[in-house]
């Protein structure tokens, strides 16, 4: 308690001498508002809505804000619009996705995943077990998105120590933040896929019922087929040959597997497929001076895991399914004070209950994970004063965790975590200078009575300081560059700390290390935005030095059997060691030409990220080098574009890994609004996607041997508002 208290004071804004100086804070974008994006060169206005990062704690422009961020909406995110939010982003600069199939794909940043990226609902975690094993999906459905923003870097931070590779909020408007025009709105998606036979729709409404009271109400539903992959065979040349060679060999098992079989597939995922159904109801009451408002959502989603296909005798294969449901309650408000040293208060809350099972072949439950969770958070917004500005504020959160039944790798376990946290901002004329801090008490405890007490006692503390601070300057009109450092601390995970168990999701014996430190990371981040009329460029180049960093080690299968007394899987165990990752991503656009009435637009991205676990090697998983292209042509009523994507191949390989080749895809699509592009509410999109039906693999996934991904994908979306 003193160390939270001194924290408290430590967080405390000084008072500024000059005289308060309350500018107006725009208000949260919708997608009616958002136009162009990443493939768009556009003058870009700071005070435009589109440009404004809602996530920061202080709304500011996307070219303003010191580390690298992304923004996708309107006509973009329609286009990139795919059934999972890891999907959804992949063509981002720095993401890439975890792709655990069709229906389970989490997003990377700069390299990092799982615990160290916070995917949040508006602002809150989307409170899952997505961050606990790949095959686990997020809980929010990208169909009733109003914007998706990333942020990369050490802002971040404000959402948690688990933050450290960055925040990915998807902004919906379950709980409204304005009175609809005319009393009402509503938009309606529907989507097919021609890789899955994916069919998808999605609706949202809101309607003034009474003054200032607005309801809204959404719902969504989708259902896919398994998945046709790319033209060529499901396993990988290192897979089929590591399964052909254990044809006609002798196998003890009532059940043996066809290894030629299995090293014969082709073209289509099986157990891939996929039902999803969510609904909603909100309610806000919204004043000139502020809203205060309520949600509760239900997600119900049935899909089916990909087979990992064993490779040798011995191994099993399973066709796993799992049956998540969701019940969730949310909280948002906001307050204006009316002058002086406090611009705004905002409160934000949600809790869910969340239960999966994961289903046999038979339809029995095999194993059941529970989650209960609770996060809330309260933001205190200071009024500029002289260009000083800044937010403080205090977070809570607390998840109850439990797994039952036969791959229980993890015991009953509980996370509490408070912390505090405050952005300050000086801008004098072209310099810009940022700082921020955060400090963070975690207590976690695991509560199942089997816990083997000769390795853990039950319970485990941290305390973590976390800080950053960066500057920018303007060189020339438009032109920006910018330097942050940041200094992070992050507790140990759960899973980090007690796993021990069999987890047939990743393949593995998974054991925990429950002495774990803190893990500590120093960066160093470089930017450079470039807005003018008719280009646009943003590139940021980082480098993080970590110690006490935490990764999973296949190890000897002693160290398991000293655990536990059956190991069927290769043993994993979570380690501590110094580490190193480093790399660049760049996005920009260029107005070529204005033919007629349309504009034509060049963009290109490129990132790269570059991972060392220190004496040790690469780290697994880390996406490989990419680069995309794309010509654009936007007219008033039509748009067209044509892209290519080429990831290189991944040859930094961890010694239980195997390389992965390169690929490049092509795609295209085209728009039509038929009452104007200034409004991206009702179109049509045309879109065709790796239309060569190119094989591909992405290296971050657990599957990519087994698991390619889509391939020729022929996609129609209608988009509808009133």
């Amino acid at each position: 308690m003193k160390k939270i208290l001194l924290a408290a004071v430590a967080l405390s804004p000084l008072a500024s001498p000059a005289a308060a100086q309350t500018n107006p804070v725009p208000a949260a974008p919708s997608e009616a508002d958002a136009s162009g994006g990443a493939g768009t060169a556009r003058q870009r206005d700071p005070h435009r809505s589109d440009d404004v990062i809602v996530t920061a704690p202080i709304r500011q422009s996307e070219s303003d804000v010191l580390q690298g961020t992304s923004v996708l909406s309107g006509a973009e995110l329609t286009r990139e619009l795919r059934p999972t939010i890891g999907e959804t982003l992949a063509r981002l600069p720095g993401v890439s996705a975890t792709s655990f199939g069709p229906s389970a794909s989490r997003p990377i940043l700069r390299g990092f995943q799982g615990d160290r990226i916070r995917v949040l609902t508006d602002g809150i975690g989307s409170i899952d077990v997505s961050n606990t094993s790949v095959d686990h999906a997020v809980v929010i459905d990208p169909l009733l998105a109003e914007r998706v923003e990333v942020l990369r870097g050490p802002s971040a931070l404000l959402y948690g120590s688990s933050a450290i590779g960055g925040v990915v909020n998807v902004v919906d408007r379950r709980i409204p933040r304005a009175i609809p025009e005319n009393g009402y709105r509503a938009d309606a998606i529907g989507s097919y896929g021609s890789a899955a036979d994916e069919r998808s729709v999605g609706a949202a409404a809101d309607a003034q019922v009474a003054g200032p009271l607005v309801l809204h109400v959404d719902g969504s539903y989708l259902k896919s087929n398994d998945l046709r992959t790319g033209r060529g065979y499901l396993l990988s040349p290192q897979a089929r040959a590591a399964a052909l060679s254990q044809v006609g060999l002798p196998q003890d098992s009532d059940e043996p597997i066809d290894f030629a079989a299995s090293a014969a597939l082709r073209d289509r995922l099986p157990n891939s497929a996929a039902e999803t159904w969510t609904a909603g109801v909100g309610a806000s009451i919204i004043t000139d001076t502020g809203n205060l408002g309520v949600s509760y959502s239900h997600y119900d989603s049935l899909y089916g895991v990909p087979i990992r296909y064993a490779t040798e005798v011995g191994q099993e294969q399973e066709a796993p399914r799992l049956s998540v449901v969701q019940n969730r309650v949310d909280l948002r408000g906001e307050v204006q004070t009316g002058g002086g040293f406090l611009d705004r208060i905002r409160v934000r809350a949600g809790h869910a209950t969340y239960r999966h099972f994961e289903l046999e072949e038979d339809g029995s439950v095999g194993t059941a994970f529970y989650n209960n969770g609770l996060e809330g958070r309260l933001e205190l917004v200071q009024a500029n004063r002289g260009g000083w500005q800044g937010a403080s504020g205090v977070q809570f959160f607390n998840r109850q965790f439990n797994v039952v039944g036969d791959e229980a790798f993890l015991p009953r376990n509980e996370t509490n975590q408070v912390g505090l946290f405050t952005l300050q901002q000086v801008s004098l004329g072209g310099f810009r200078a940022e700082g921020g801090l955060r400090y963070e008490t975690t207590d976690l405890a695991a509560r199942a009575p089997g816990v083997d007490t000769r390795f853990f006692n039950g319970t485990r503390s941290f305390d973590a300081l976390s800080g950053s601070l960066g500057a920018s300057y303007e060189v020339a009109p438009d032109v920006r560059i910018g330097l942050n450092g940041s200094h992070t601390e992050r507790a140990p995970s759960a899973e980090e700390l007690f796993a021990n168990g069999p987890h047939a999701g990743t393949q593995a014996y998974e054991l925990g290390s429950p002495d774990f430190r803190l893990e500590k990371s120093w960066g160093l981040e470089a930017t450079l935005h470039a807005h003018g009329d008719g280009f646009s460029l943003d590139a940021s180049a980082y480098y993080n030095w970590f110690s006490n960093y935490i990764s999973e080690n296949q190890v000897d299968q002693s160290v398991c059997l000293a655990r536990s007394d059956e190991v069927d899987l290769p043993c994993f165990q979570y380690q501590q060691q110094d580490a190193r990752y480093y790399g660049f991503e760049a996005d920009a656009s260029l107005r070529l030409a204005q033919v007629g009435g349309y504009t034509i637009n060049a963009d290109l991205l490129g990132d790269y990220v570059r991972a060392n676990i220190v004496d040790q090697g690469p780290v697994p998983r880390i996406p490989p080098a990419r680069v995309l292209g794309g010509i654009e042509a936007q007219g008033e009523r039509l748009g067209g574009r044509v892209e290519v994507e080429h990831v290189f191949p991944q040859n930094r390989t961890a010694a239980f890994e195997t390389r992965t080749d390169d690929y490049t895809m092509t795609n295209a699509s085209l728009s039509f609004h038929p009452f104007g592009s200034a409004s991206d509410r009702t179109s049509i999109l045309l879109s065709a996607n790796n239309i060569f039906d190119v094989l591909a693999r992405r290296h971050s996934s657990f599957l990519k041997d087994f698991a390619p991904l889509a391939g020729r994908d022929v996609r129609v979306t209608l988009k509808v508002g009133i």
